[in-house]
Formats: C-alpha cells, structure tokens, sequence
C-alpha cells in the first residue's frame, strides 16, 4: 500500500498548498490556499477544525466518489478523522482554508 501524506505534506503537481502558521505541544495551524484549477492531491486528516478565510466550489474525491462542494467565506466546522481524499478547486475564485490540528 502507498502511505498517504497529511495536508501539510501532500500539494499539487509538485507545489506546496498549505504553509505552517504555528505548531506547538498542543496544535498546529496550517494555511492551505487554492488558485482555480488548483487542488490537494490525496491526503489524511487527523481529527480537525477548518475555517473558511476565502470560500468557492470544490471537487472532493475520496472513497465514497466524487461531488461538488460549496464552502461560504466565514464558515467554520470540526471534522474527524478523513482517511484521505483529494480536493480540486472547480471555481473562478482562489479559496483559502485555517486547518487547526490539535494534538
């Protein structure tokens, strides 16, 4: 089996999307950012919340298939664990996401 990278290891087409704002005994912080036609290649999350810095429309593929996602600047949830998926930005704006990790 092929070992699947967290977010801040995986990119797109061998650039980096998301940078490490912070990290410390009890978090770390990524940036992650995607310009249209822009995405994250395959990826795990640990448990995580994500905040919404600049919203648009995402193709997230993972397991269960494929489907169109719309993500509203200012929104903000917790997640758990994601045993990979793929994201691609499938709209005309650049999106931005705060992945907040805790440890």
């Amino acid at each position: 089996t092929t070992q699947v990278p967290d977010p801040l290891g995986a990119g797109w087409q061998g650039q980096e999307t998301c940078e490490k704002l912070h990290e410390d005994a009890k978090m770390r912080i990524l940036r992650c950012v995607f310009p249209p036609n822009v995405g994250h290649e395959r990826h795990f999350h640990a448990p995580h919340f994500v905040y919404v810095l600049n919203g648009g429309k995402v193709r997230v593929t993972n397991s269960a298939g494929t489907q169109d996602v719309e993500s509203k600047t200012g929104a903000s949830r917790m997640s758990p664990a994601i045993e990979w998926h793929e994201v691609l930005n499938v709209g005309e704006t650049t999106m931005s996401y705060l992945i907040v990790e805790p440890k």
